[in-house]
């Protein structure tokens, strides 16, 4: 335990530069006096560690020490290789960077840990998106990244769900996010900070302008609280449904768990459940999908929207 604190004491100082020993203890989670301890137990090793008192002092390596990657554990060097999604990386024009990269870190480990990494790359895949679900061609993708990474302003089109469907925005991209196999950015524009799906982005021109964003921004704390905003929003609508246990199984997300908080015996072997919903054009698509298996008792206005839609079908097929 000692050893791996002291290794973690090494890398913050070689990634953060000067630390004071109450900013070492709050991110290893022990005591000052424990911090104390642990830099003489580095002093004495022969670490070029020295600290400095005073209101800006801290602890600070000397400039140009760099410690090698032999303190992995061999649960960290399995994860280190399950991790590097070769996928995303390509997309985001880094494929060779990661394939560089893994290389580099696998020579740097002791033959038992490389072992160990090369068994995890042969036998786990990590394939994110689920089944059935079509790859999207996101052209602009390898734009809005390097966008992103140099505070560059765009000006782009934009297919959105309502009309008018095109649209022209001024972008300034904070950054992105991969969720479930399609790429997300969160960029300020001239309604505020929204999210926008890069597949969906018709044309793009990269202005010579840049931005800065707000201080502490953190990208995957705006992203939690989207997520949490976004399942509240679903509260607001529910349909009353009947559908057969087939159906039901291939609920998930929160209609899923609404299965499992609501759901009761009803007539003829079907379940009766409330479903939140995002809006009643979303509910529509989504329980066409699930074709005669299942039946809307309200609102009305859901049941007339699948009522007209079925009535067109039949007269298209008839």
């Amino acid at each position: 335990m000692k050893s791996s604190r002291l290794l973690s004491i090494l890398l913050l100082l070689q990634t953060r530069g000067r630390m004071t020993a109450a900013q070492l203890a709050a991110e290893l989670e022990v005591s000052e006096r424990t911090v104390y301890r642990d830099v003489e137990a580095l002093h004495v090793s022969g670490v070029p560690l020295y600290g400095d008192a005073g209101h800006r002092g801290g602890y600070q390596l000397l400039a140009g020490y760099r410690t090698r990657l032999t303190g992995l554990t061999p649960d960290e060097a399995e994860a280190l290789f399950l991790s590097g999604v070769p996928g995303p990386a390509a997309e985001l024009g880094l494929g060779r960077a990661l394939a560089a990269a893994q290389l580099k870190v696998r020579a740097a480990l002791p033959p038992e840990l490389r072992e160990q990494a090369d068994r995890i790359r042969s036998r786990f895949h990590l394939d994110a998106p689920g089944w059935f679900a079509v790859d999207e061609e996101v052209p602009y993708l390898g734009q809005v990244a390097d966008a992103v990474w140099h505070n560059r302003v765009l000006d782009v089109r934009y297919r959105r769900w309502k009309e008018p469907t095109d649209v022209e925005r001024r972008l300034e991209p904070y950054g992105l996010v991969l969720k479930a196999g399609r790429w997300y950015t969160v960029a300020a524009g001239e309604t505020g900070l929204r999210t926008y799906r890069v597949d969906r982005i018709l044309a793009l021109t990269v202005r010579d302008e840049t931005f800065e964003p707000p201080a502490g921004f953190d990208l995957a704390a705006h992203w939690h609280r989207r997520q949490a905003d976004f399942l509240a929003q679903l509260g607001r609508f529910e349909a009353e449904v009947r559908l057969t246990p087939q159906a039901a199984a291939r609920l998930g997300g929160p209609a899923g768990r609404a299965l499992a908080a609501t759901a009761v015996p009803d007539t003829d072997g079907l379940l009766r459940l409330t479903l939140p919903v995002e809006s009643l054009e979303q509910a529509e698509s989504d329980i066409l999908a699930l074709g005669t298996s299942v039946e809307v008792l309200g609102p009305p206005e859901l049941r007339a929207r699948l009522a007209a839609t079925t009535r067109a079908l039949a007269e298209r097929y008839r």
